[in-house]
């Protein structure tokens, strides 16, 4: 794996991994009002968000983006009861 790979945090990450996994965290009514696209808002479905996004970049971007300070945050809460024990 070269460095480029390493550091970038979405390597190895598929579009429907991180769509579901803010699906689970947020839902999809927080999710829509977390990004204001009809794909999270009106009847919303994995496969229909999935076709949306890959043909979408500015969306893709704001959902990657999301998911990435998901990631952070998850993280920071992980080390911070890593401490507290």
């Amino acid at each position: 794996m070269d460095e480029q790979q390493q550091s970038d945090p979405l390597h190895g990450v598929t579009l429907e991994m991180i769509l579901n996994q803010l699906v689970e965290h947020h839902g999809w009514e927080k999710l829509g009002q977390i990004i204001r696209i009809r794909c999270f808002t009106n009847d919303p479905s994995v496969k229909s968000s999935l076709q949306f996004l890959r043909r979408t970049p500015w969306a893709r971007t704001k959902v990657e983006e999301l998911y990435l300070k998901y990631r952070r945050n998850a993280s920071k809460g992980r080390k911070a009861g890593k401490e507290g024990a």
